[in-house]
């Protein structure tokens, strides 16, 4: 394989379980790839509050006419908590997945899942024929805690009874400041970025350590929606590059143009 990459610096920011083929593709692209995770995934336990909540809709899962995963992460902990449940899926259940990857995840827990094919986000979800007639319908989107709420909001508003299965949270790893100066110095010549909060995380960390924003604000960074283009925008980025999706291929495909 050419090293189309040669030398090029590139922060690598998705979680740490999630990171390690893109990074293996971009070293044998010739690049400087260093893994610097921006959100931290830790899954709900029998601790939390909301823990049994969660197991009641779970062991509900065939009242629901409709099941939403919106990202790798809600696939790969719900598959897990529908495996644990249900040794055989329940019938007359429609299964959603938000962009590829998501569903690739469901496939190894045994769910064929349907994709829109006009994009990776909710918006392009929600044009699905099959979502468009959902009054009195019982939709249960899985993801982790917060986010966005323009599918419940939308699905609501089309009469659909929408609830929440929020099974893992999202925060901001704790880096020593030393850690942060060696991951960041110097700047990078391109940022991955998955999703406006990872933005945020990165922004907060380099006030941790004091380190420049401007130098980082001025640092190219390729983004996987005009919705997180947005976000870099707004926070004073100001070399930005919208790849076609989130996935590797994606994000690979940007950096070499």
């Amino acid at each position: 394989m050419p090293d189309t990459l040669n030398g090029l610096r590139v922060l690598v920011t998705r979680p740490a379980h999630q990171s390690e083929e893109l990074l293996s593709q971009l070293k044998q692209e010739g690049a400087v790839a260093t893994p610097f995770p921006l959100l931290q995934i830790s899954p709900i336990d029998e601790g939390h509050s909301t823990f049994h909540q969660i197991k009641q809709y779970i062991l509900d899962l065939d009242l629901y006419q409709h099941v939403i995963f919106i990202s790798p992460n809600a696939a790969f902990y719900g598959g897990e908590w529908i495996d644990q449940y249900w040794p055989q899926l329940p019938v007359k259940v429609n299964w959603y997945a938000i962009g590829n990857k998501t569903a690739q995840v469901l496939n190894n827990y045994g769910i064929d899942a349907s994709q829109s094919p006009l994009g990776y986000n909710s918006e392009a979800l929600l044009t699905l024929p099959e979502l468009q007639q959902v009054k009195g319908e019982k939709v249960l989107i899985i993801r982790g805690a917060g986010g966005r709420a323009k599918l419940a909001d939308e699905l609501s508003a089309r009469g659909a009874q929408v609830s929440y299965a929020e099974l893992y949270m999202r925060d901001c790893p704790n880096y020593k400041n030393i850690d942060i100066v060696q991951s960041l110095t110097p700047t990078p010549d391109a940022i991955l970025i998955s999703s406006g909060e990872a933005l945020q995380n990165l922004e907060q960390l380099v006030q941790q350590a004091e380190l420049s924003t401007d130098s980082l604000k001025s640092c190219h960074i390729i983004v996987p929606s005009d919705r997180v283009k947005n976000t870099a925008r707004a926070m004073g980025f100001k070399r930005i590059t919208t790849a076609s999706g989130p996935d590797n291929q994606a994000m690979m495909d940007t950096l070499k143009q």
